[in-house]
């Protein structure tokens, strides 16, 4: 099995400046940030101090997704970051949450590429660009197919997040995006049932979570019928990028991708952040891009 490793190499307004001793330096815009890193086992080439003098705050993790943020300078509580995408920029409006989040995932940035020259090749061909963006967080894949001309489908379990987006799409100017307040699997089987058909499917799941009536659910126990529903509606020639960040391993979701999308073209890799001197491996993706 071949694999790939993308990171993002073109963005400016954001650096992962360094990482080591499960920790990262990480620079989004005006506004520099110490999260925990638990993949960065290595030795930081900076030394604390230098740490400390560049960040604006550190993340200190006091349960399994929670904590609290110190500060060491004066910094905005909510700024700006864009994105120069090729089709032009677009803006994520980024705060400290309780989760360690920011309201970005930068390692995203090579999807957001791959889904706006699949996008293109619909609206230059004048064919319909329907686009459904399952878990679909504050809205990166989203703005990157509507920037291309795309109808976009954005849909998350969580009304907070769904703000974020709307803002988002606002500051950016975007048109084109219809926002969902959904379980992402129970909308894709409904859709499935309807007969309806998406030229591009977007999921990148978490781990584990709730649907936007408290259910549970876990992926590893969900991921068999999410492929199912969107092997019936993702159009022949159409493109799906699937993440996983949940130690499903490559050669498991090489299998998963063959038995549901056996004709279609296929990538699969990692995506990573990288520094000067190493690279953090965040999650596993597939990309298809239409039937052999």
């Amino acid at each position: 099995m071949k694999w790939e490793r993308w990171s993002p190499t073109r963005w400016k307004e954001y650096e992962l400046i360094d990482s080591g001793e499960g920790e990262k330096l990480e620079r989004f815009g005006e506004v520099t940030l110490i999260r925990p890193e638990p993949l960065a086992k290595w030795n930081k080439s900076l030394k604390e101090k230098q740490w400390k003098e560049l960040a604006h705050a550190r993340f200190e993790q006091s349960g399994a997704t929670s904590g609290k943020w110190v500060s060491y300078k004066k910094h905005p509580e909510i700024w700006e970051i864009a994105y120069p995408s090729i089709k032009g920029a677009f803006f994520f409006e980024l705060r400290l949450t309780q989760f360690k989040h920011v309201g970005i995932f930068p390692e995203q940035a090579s999807n957001w590429d791959f889904i706006q020259k699949s996008c293109s090749k619909f609206v230059e061909q004048q064919a319909e660009a329907k686009v459904l963006n399952l878990f679909a967080y504050t809205g990166g894949a989203s703005m990157a197919a509507a920037k291309a001309g795309a109808e976009v489908t954005h849909l998350d379990s969580i009304k907070q997040v769904l703000q974020w987006t709307q803002q988002n799409i606002e500051i950016s100017e975007i048109s084109g995006v219809k926002w969902l307040l959904d379980d992402a699997l129970k909308f894709a089987q409904r859709e499935a049932r309807r007969g309806n058909k998406y030229q591009g499917i977007i999921m990148d799941p978490p781990a584990w979570g709730r649907g936007p009536k408290g259910e549970r659910w876990k992926l590893e126990q969900k991921l068999d019928e999410l492929l199912t529903a969107a092997s019936e509606i993702l159009a022949d020639d159409g493109f799906l990028v699937l993440n996983t960040y949940s130690g499903i391993s490559l050669s498991t979701l090489n299998e998963l991708v063959e038995k549901y999308f056996p004709s279609f073209r296929k990538e699969i890799g990692l995506l990573a952040l990288q520094d000067s001197k190493h690279k953090i491996d965040t999650g596993c993706v597939v990309r298809l891009n239409g039937q052999v």
